[in-house]
């Protein structure tokens, strides 16, 4: 129902642009600007039905961090769920920790492998476990007199320091081209203090992710559907941006929204990876849907409408779900925090799901997305596994 050829070379341009997928950033969210209709907030009736604890909004400016502060903002709510005071946790950190271990991951495999700025939702858990945690305050990555993330500038750096490695003009590695890779990434975003004081006392970035934060690593999972591998087993997450080449489970398509139901109506939210460069996709309207029609099909006024009101939707199933996957009509484009469900005034369900774009949209930087659009255009999921329901996390052997 979307149009092929330009969602191709809008992933076409990303590859080839590597590092550069911050410029990608930038554009998918420019282009998003055209999906929005005049009345929408005044048309849509939502009622909240659960709304958990969360932190601020924030701008991830531009940088393609997303999937990091949407998953450190998945941990500032876990830290709430858990009856802690929440730090607001640097996403530069994990992000910074991200570049660095994706450059060796690089380098190791003679640049065949996915570089850019991008990064999975497990990342930030891994990261997280092998290097800790700091706040935000301490480690904005705001080391070059700007307001927001703006990385272009370092991300071609890195990449000239990778791709000159990986040529490796003096015919052997040495250790040298770790400490200029890292110099390059501390001078932009700030070098990691080895201790520090907060709140009167003091950390290294290990024990204040041990102390203060307080959560478990191996207590998250990531979860998709797709019919090419078996389903509640492991598999690959085939991705680009998956350049650590982690699992995640494999459930049957409804299981996904029967896991995310069942993980809100516990208390628990969930971090959610997802495309976003639809045109039934508003950021500004802060709607997202899968209309019933073809929108090459929709007359003038039915485009000017999409998001004035509830719409019929396309009925997912998993064939469909994994065409548009495999057609690279689903891609990894963003990834966004899942705070709650609510209903509209025809008793449709949408998840409640917090961005970090800032708060321009209709709703101050929140969005309500149907189960419909979550089904099928998921890419995976991150939730605790106490938040699954009991007989699918026996299936999963979690």
């Amino acid at each position: 129902m979307y149009k092929f050829p330009i969602k191709s070379l809008f992933i076409a341009s990303t590859f080839l642009l590597g590092i550069n997928s911050i410029s990608a950033q930038d554009g998918l969210v420019n282009s998003l600007k055209i999906n929005a209709s005049e009345k929408s907030k005044e048309s849509f009736k939502f009622t909240e039905i659960i709304d958990l604890a969360n932190t601020s909004i924030k701008n991830q400016g531009s940088s393609g961090t997303c999937w990091s502060y949407c998953t450190n903002s998945y941990l500032e709510s876990e830290m709430i769920r858990l009856g802690k005071q929440p730090v607001e946790l640097s996403q530069i950190y994990s992000a910074r920790n991200v570049y660095i271990e994706k450059g060796k991951n690089y380098v190791r495999m003679h640049g065949a492998v996915t570089l850019g700025d991008g990064g999975a939702l497990h990342d930030v858990i891994n990261m997280y476990a092998k290097y800790g945690a700091l706040p935000q305050e301490l480690y904005t990555g705001l080391n070059y007199g700007t307001s927001k993330n703006k990385f272009a500038e370092m991300g071609a750096l890195m990449e000239g320091v990778l791709a000159a490695t990986v040529k490796n003009p003096n015919g052997e590695l040495t250790p040298n081209w770790e400490k200029a890779y890292t110099a390059v990434i501390d001078s932009y975003l700030g070098q990691v203090p080895e201790s520090f004081n907060y709140k009167g006392k003091n950390y290294t970035p290990q024990t204040f992710a041990k102390e203060v934060v307080g959560i478990n690593p191996a207590d998250y999972i990531e979860i998709s559907s797709f019919t090419d591998s078996p389903y509640y087993a492991k598999s690959m997450l085939m991705v680009p941006d998956n350049w650590s080449f982690d699992l995640i489970y494999n459930v049957p398509l409804n299981d996904m929204t029967n896991i995310i139901d069942n993980a809100l109506k516990n208390g628990f939210t969930v971090a959610w990876a997802s495309d976003v460069s639809e045109k039934s996709f508003s950021w500004k309207n802060g709607v997202a849907y899968v209309p019933a029609k073809n929108i090459d099909d929709m007359t003038a006024a039915e485009k000017e409408n999409m998001f004035n009101g509830p719409k019929p939707e396309l009925e997912i199933t998993p064939e469909l779900r994994q065409k548009a996957f495999d057609n690279y009509q689903t891609t990894d484009d963003h990834a966004m925090h899942i705070v709650g469900l609510a209903k509209d005034q025809t008793g449709k369900e949408y998840y409640v799901v917090k961005n970090s774009w800032g708060t321009t949209n209709d709703y101050k930087g929140y969005l309500y997305v149907s189960k419909n659009y979550v089904k099928y255009k998921t890419t995976a999921f991150m939730v605790n596994k106490a938040g699954i329901p009991a007989d699918i996390a026996k299936k999963l052997g979690v």
